[in-house]
């Protein structure tokens, strides 16, 4: 079975976990895992009353089979969960794919799939509670994420001791999403933007524990009858990052700065860590972790984000030059058992500056649960 490019296809989804899969079948060549897992834990804030929340829960299924000549096949569905008020909209699709992969051409993916730029842009995205926001603005169609309805391809050649080149392709068909502002048309109940096809992406470089990526995500985006904000223009994001360590082992760092063009969006009248509105034309997002993993599984961790906005087209006097929204989160997670971890966390609201400061008031919020992985 070929091994490597079934691990590049989780890669990007094993980030922060105990990635594991309890495998049902394995015969001739054909493997069937199921995995997951589900949080439970409670939460407050200054915004909202103290509750139970779940943090991400999701199934997934994975199959692989052998396909002769050095190719292999695989094929995984994975479904949101929803663990409170009722279960509504549980069993949303997260990811589902098939790719073939080859121990030296490489592997195709097509389907909803972490994206190459996520394998670059996700180094910082680790901690249960607290992590990167920036990179789930739009994801889908943007592809910064859980990219929908993308082909993908990578390839990963190593040079021993001189370290690995990691390289990623991909590419989107149009597609639309949901502004939500509050100022637009009252008669258009959810006005959109329209996203032409995307490109992306990925390079990446590992040696002796350290690594350097770079990845670019681009194409057309437009406003579409009702919306608010007139736009025509390029949808781009270039990003670099670096890290060192492994998460959860010994000493991790690493670092993110996106610049980006229309990628991120604000809405006045919502959380700013959660803005759904008008597209902007310039902003720089940053994260970064500094952790600590024990040998006893006990992992400490800090991080930052900040995400400032630089343009002059989209928000007027007193949000130029300022900054949305910064955060910084300390965490802690200890594996109680190898398929059961604990955590808990406590963000900082460090707010945003100038008139982003005024539409928002300051919002700390902690949070402690247990995952169990499936």
């Amino acid at each position: 079975m070929n091994k490597k490019f079934i691990a590049l296809a989780v890669a990007a989804a094993a980030f922060g976990t105990s990635a594991q899969a309890v495998e049902l079948y394995n015969k001739d060549g054909s493997t069937f895992a199921v995995g997951g897992h589900v949080s439970v834990g409670v939460m407050d804030a200054e915004s909202e009353a103290a509750g139970v929340n779940s943090v991400s829960p999701r199934i997934n299924f994975e199959a692989t089979q052998d396909l002769g000549n050095g190719f292999t096949a695989d094929a995984k569905g994975e479904w949101a969960l929803n663990m409170l008020n009722g279960g509504d909209n549980s069993f949303t699709t997260r990811l589902g794919y098939i790719g073939v992969s080859h121990e030296e051409m490489g592997r195709v993916a097509v389907g909803t799939q972490w994206a190459p730029y996520y394998n670059a842009g996700g180094v910082a995205d680790l901690p249960i509670a607290f992590a990167n926001d920036f990179l789930y603005d739009n994801h889908g169609a943007l592809g910064t994420g859980r990219a929908e309805s993308m082909v993908a391809y990578s390839n990963a050649f190593d040079f021993a001791n001189a370290g690995a080149l990691n390289v990623g392709l991909g590419w989107q068909g149009a597609s639309d999403i949901n502004n939500n502002d509050a100022d637009a048309t009252p008669a258009v109940e959810e006005s959109k933007y329209h996203v032409g096809q995307r490109a992306q992406v990925a390079l990446g470089y590992d040696v002796a524990g350290f690594g350097i990526n770079y990845a670019y995500t681009g194409g057309d985006i437009a406003s579409k009858a009702g919306t608010a904000q007139i736009l025509d223009d390029k949808a781009t994001s270039h990003l670099v990052s670096a890290k060192y360590g492994t998460y959860g082992k010994g000493l991790y760092v690493a670092g993110v700065y996106a610049m980006n063009d229309y990628m991120n969006s604000y809405d006045a009248t919502v959380s700013a860590t959660k803005a759904n509105g008008l597209q902007l034309d310039d902003t720089k997002a940053y994260e970064a972790i500094l952790a600590y993993g024990l040998s006893n599984s006990l992992n400490l961790s800090i991080n930052y984000e900040s995400v400032k906005y630089d343009g002059d087209k989209v928000l007027g006097a007193g949000y130029q030059g300022e900054t949305i929204y910064s955060t910084t989160a300390i965490q802690a997670e200890y594996d109680v058992t190898s398929r059961m971890r604990a955590y808990a966390g406590y963000e900082f609201d460090l707010q945003g500056t100038g008139q982003f400061k005024e539409d928002h008031a300051r919002d700390n919020v902690w949070m402690a649960g247990v995952r169990f992985f499936l």
